[in-house]
C-alpha cells in the first residue's frame, strides 16, 4: 500500500498516554505536514495532564498556537486509574517545568464538536491520526454522516487481527486490544463509517517492545527530544501492570506510517467488523460468510528496524525553542 499520497493536513487524535505524547514529537518533526490541531480523548489519561503535556510539547517545538481540544464523550470500559495517573510524570520533567504553556489555544469546544467544525471549513481533505479510542471521531461522524466526505484517511492505532488483545478484565476473553474496547460503539462506527481506514493493531507494534537495547541507542544520540523522549520513556520500565511489563511502540509507529519506506510495512485488506458486547467487546475480527462487514487495511507487520531508525533520526531533528 503506498500512503505517499495520503493528505499531510492531519488532525491528531490522542489519549495522553506516553507513547502518544511522544507521537506527537514525531509528527512535529515530520516533514511537509500542516497540523491542524490536537484533540484528546480522556481515556488512558487524566484529559488535564493530557492538554497540560500536549500544550508544552507544543510550546517546545515552536507551535504555540496549535488548537488543542479536549473531548467530554466517555467510553463505557475505563482504564484503570492507575493507568491514567501514570503519565502525570511526562509534564513534571525539567525541560517540560521550564515550558510555559499556551493556554489560549485550547478550544472551548469539545473535541468532536471541533472537529466538525474544522473539517467543514477545510480547503482540503484531512487526514486523522489517532492513538487512542475512536470516541471523538465516531462521534462527529455519528453528528453529521456526510463529514467522511471531507476525511482523506484515518490511520487509527487500534484492533488485534491474528494476535491476541491486550484486554485482562474479569469479563473479557482477551480478544481486544484496549483503544477498542475502551469505546466498543465508537470503534464499531468508525469501522463501519465508510472512511479510508488503515488499522495499525498490535499484529504490527508487537515487533516494536521499548527495551533496554532501544533506549541505550537512544541515549547516545544526547540531542533535546531524543532525551525527553527518553526520559518519557524511562517512566515506562517499571509500567503496569507489573514490574517489568513490556511497553511496545503503540501509537509511534501509528504517527510513523506517513513517512516509513513502503517495503518496509506489510498490508492486507480484508472485511471486519466489531464485537460490541462481553466477554469480546472491542474485538475487531474477519467476518465469515455470512457477515458482510467493512473493508479495512490494516499493518500487518513492520521491519523493526527501519522504524526505530526512522524514530531516532526524526527525533534528533527537532530544535526545541
Amino acid at each position: 500500500m503506498n500512503l505517499s499520497n495520503i493528505s499531510k493536513s492531519i488532525i491528531f487524535d490522542h489519549d495522553g498516554g506516553i507513547d502518544d505524547l511522544i507521537a506527537l514529537l514525531l509528527l512535529h518533526a515530520s516533514p511537509d505536514i500542516n497540523l491542524l490541531g490536537v484533540t484528546i480523548t480522556p481515556a488512558d489519561c487524566y484529559a488535564d495532564d493530557a492538554c497540560l503535556s500536549t500544550l508544552k510539547l507544543n510550546k517546545l517545538c515552536d507551535r504555540p498556537d496549535i488548537p488543542v481540544s479536549i473531548g467530554d464523550v466517555y467510553g463505557p470500559n475505563p482504564f484503570p486509574p492507575e493507568w491514567r495517573a501514570q503519565p502525570k510524570i511526562c509534564h513534571s520533567l525539567p525541560p517540560m517545568l521550564r515550558t510555559t504553556e499556551n493556554t489560549e489555544a485550547v478550544s472551548p469546544l469539545p473535541a468532536h464538536e471541533w472537529m466538525l467544525q474544522t473539517l467543514r471549513n477545510s480547503a482540503n481533505k484531512v487526514t486523522f491520526v489517532m492513538t487512542g479510542p475512536a470516541t471523538n471521531l465516531a462521534q462527529a461522524i455519528h453528528d453529521e454522516p456526510s463529514i467522511v466526505d471531507n476525511i482523506d484517511t484515518v490511520i487509527w492505532m487500534g484492533g488485534a487481527i491474528d494476535v491476541r488483545g491486550n484486554v485482562a478484565m474479569h469479563d473479557h476473553d482477551g480478544s481486544a486490544e484496549w483503544n477498542a474496547y475502551w469505546h466498543p460503539w465508537a470503534t464499531s462506527v468508525l469501522v463501519n463509517s465508510g472512511v479510508n481506514l488503515v488499522l495499525v493493531p498490535l499484529d504490527a507494534t508487537n515487533s516494536l517492545p521499548v527495551d533496554r537495547a532501544f533506549l541505550t541507542e537512544l541515549a547516545a544520540i544526547q540531542q533535546p527530544a531524543t532525551e525527553l523522549a527518553g526520559q518519557f520513556w524511562a517512566a515506562t520500565v517499571t509500567a503496569i501492570p507489573a514490574y517489568e511489563f513490556t511497553y511496545f511502540m503503540w501509537d509511534v509507529l501509528a504517527a510513523s506510517v506517513l513517512w516509513l519506506p513502503a517495503q518496509s510495512m506489510t498490508f492486507e485488506t480484508d472485511y471486519l467488523s466489531v464485537k460490541l458486547v462481553t466477554p469480546s467487546a472491542g474485538r475487531i475480527y474477519r467476518c465469515d460468510g455470512v457477515e458482510k462487514g467493512s473493508s479495512v487495511t490494516w499493518l500487518k507487520q513492520v521491519d523493526a528496524a527501519t522504524v526505530r531508525t526512522y524514530i531516532m533520526q526524526s527525533l534528533s531533528t527537532i530544535k526545541f525553542t
